[in-house]
């Protein structure tokens, strides 16, 4: 039997939905939405665009074909922080 080492699981980020207003990733089995009004660099991506997701710790998300980076703080509290789009 092998041992297992001891560490956290973490899921790969996954793109739910996507409508007119913004979409949703699903994260460590919830939801997050993500509203282009306030993250206008995904209004105008494709399906495919959104769903590349990279991600090295489960807590910071890059989508490498449209350069951006976000963590979940800036997600779930996007008025604190200074969005700026290039």
């Amino acid at each position: 039997m092998k041992s297992r080492k001891p560490g956290k699981n973490t899921l790969k980020p996954e793109v739910t939905n996507i409508s007119p207003h913004g979409f949703w990733l699903l994260l460590d089995g919830r939801e997050l939405f993500l509203p282009f009004e306030h993250f206008p660099w995904f209004r105008n991506a494709t399906v495919d665009q959104i769903a590349e997701i990279e991600t090295q710790d489960g807590n910071h998300f890059h989508w490498p074909s449209l350069d951006v980076d976000l963590s979940v703080k800036i997600i779930e509290n996007p008025q604190n922080y200074k969005l700026v789009s290039k």
